[in-house]
C-alpha cells in the first residue's frame, strides 16, 4: 500500500495552486449553520481507525469549558451567524465533565443541539443520564444523540471497537430508546458493503429492537467513507465544481466550523474543518470573526471525503 508521500507526491502542497498549476478550488463560508465543539480526545476506548486518534489516553485537545462554549454563543450573536444547530464530538463528549452544562447553555440559546456518542459507559454514568433527562424534560425535540454504530452486525462492530462494544452501545441505545431521545447513527464504509446493502442492514437491526431511526434517511444513517490517506485522489480545482456540477455551498466548510482546545494553549481555536484536528493549516484564528476566511481544499480528505464522496458531519 502506498503512503501519503508516494500516493499523491507533489499534491496538496501550495494552498493556492495544485500541482498541475491549477486554481486551486477555496470554499467560503457562505452559510453557517452548524458550530461544532470537540470536546476532547479523551474517550473510553480505542477504535482502529479513529480518524481523530481517541483514546484513554490521548490528550492532545483537552476538554473545552462551558464557560468557553458560553463565549462562542456570544460571538455567534455579536457576528449575526445564522447558526441553527450546536454539536459536539470527541473523543467521547460525555467524558467531558461539564458536557450537561455546554449542552444545556446551548438549548437555553435555542439552538439544537447534535451529540456524537458511542452511547457506552461515560453517557451512561447516573449524573450523565439524570442531566440527560433533565434537559430532555425541558427542552424536548431539540437534542439527537448520533451513536457510532461502525456495523449492524456485533462482530464487525467489535472489529473496530473491540470485544463487547457492540453490547454495551447496545444498552445505552436501549436506555436512549426507552427515554424517547432522538436517536441517529453513524456508521462507517470500511467494511465494503455497497450503499443500499448497508442501509438494509441497519433497517433490519433499527426494526430489531424498535430504534426509530430511518435508515434510509442520510441524515439519520451516516455512511462515513473512509480517510485513508495512502489512497491517491484528485486535487480539486476550480474548474472542478462546473465539472462535478456542484457547488462549493454544498462543501461542509461552507456552512460549519469546529472550536477545539489543544493542550497548552491558553484559548480555543476555531478549525475550518472537523476532519482536520491537527493540520495547521485549516486552523483559522481563535474567533468567529477571524473563521470567517475562505478555506482552501489543501488536503486529500477535501477531496476524497468532502467534495467527491458527499460525506457531512451534521444532521
Amino acid at each position: 500500500m502506498k503512503d501519503l508521500a508516494q500516493a499523491n507526491v507533489g499534491k496538496f502542497e501550495h494552498p493556492s495552486i495544485t500541482a498541475k498549476g491549477e486554481a486551486r478550488a477555496t470554499v467560503a463560508l457562505s452559510n453557517p449553520q452548524t458550530l461544532w465543539f470537540n470536546t476532547g480526545t479523551l474517550c473510553n476506548i480505542e477504535c482502529v481507525n479513529c480518524y481523530i486518534a481517541s483514546s484513554p489516553t490521548n490528550d492532545a485537545l483537552v476538554y473545552i469549558t462551558a464557560t468557553e462554549v458560553g463565549d462562542y454563543l456570544d460571538q455567534i450573536d455579536a457576528r449575526k451567524w445564522p447558526v441553527t444547530e450546536i454539536a459536539f464530538t470527541g473523543g467521547e463528549p460525555f467524558m467531558n465533565p461539564q458536557m450537561i452544562d455546554m449542552t444545556e447553555a446551548a438549548l437555553a440559546r435555542g439552538y439544537d443541539v447534535l451529540i456524537l456518542t458511542n452511547a457506552m459507559r461515560p453517557m451512561m454514568r447516573k449524573s450523565m443520564r439524570e442531566g440527560l433527562l433533565r434537559l430532555q424534560a425541558a427542552y424536548p425535540d431539540k437534542m439527537t444523540l448520533r451513536i457510532s454504530v461502525d456495523h449492524y452486525r456485533a462482530d464487525l462492530h467489535d472489529a473496530e471497537r473491540g470485544a463487547g462494544a457492540f453490547e454495551k452501545t447496545l444498552t445505552g441505545m436501549k436506555w436512549l430508546r426507552d427515554n424517547g431521545f432522538t436517536m441517529a447513527v453513524a456508521g462507517r464504509s470500511v467494511f465494503g458493503d455497497d450503499d443500499a446493502s448497508s442501509r438494509s442492514g441497519y433497517a433490519a437491526f433499527y426494526a430489531a429492537y424498535n430504534f426509530k431511526i430511518d435508515g434510509q434517511n442520510p441524515g439519520m444513517t451516516v455512511l462515513f467513507p473512509e480517510m485513508d490517506e495512502s489512497i491517491e485522489v484528485p486535487e480539486i480545482t476550480t474548474a472542478c465544481w462546473g465539472i462535478l456540477d456542484k457547488s462549493p455551498d454544498a462543501v461542509m466548510c461552507a456552512s460549519s466550523r469546529m472550536v477545539v482546545k489543544r493542550k497548552g494553549a491558553d484559548t480555543p481555536a476555531v478549525l475550518a474543518c472537523t476532519l482536520l484536528p491537527y493540520a495547521p493549516e485549516f486552523e483559522l484564528g481563535t474567533t468567529l470573526e477571524e473563521a470567517e476566511k475562505d478555506v482552501s481544499l489543501n488536503h486529500p480528505h477535501c477531496a476524497k471525503f468532502c467534495v467527491l464522496g458527499g460525506a457531512s458531519c451534521s444532521a
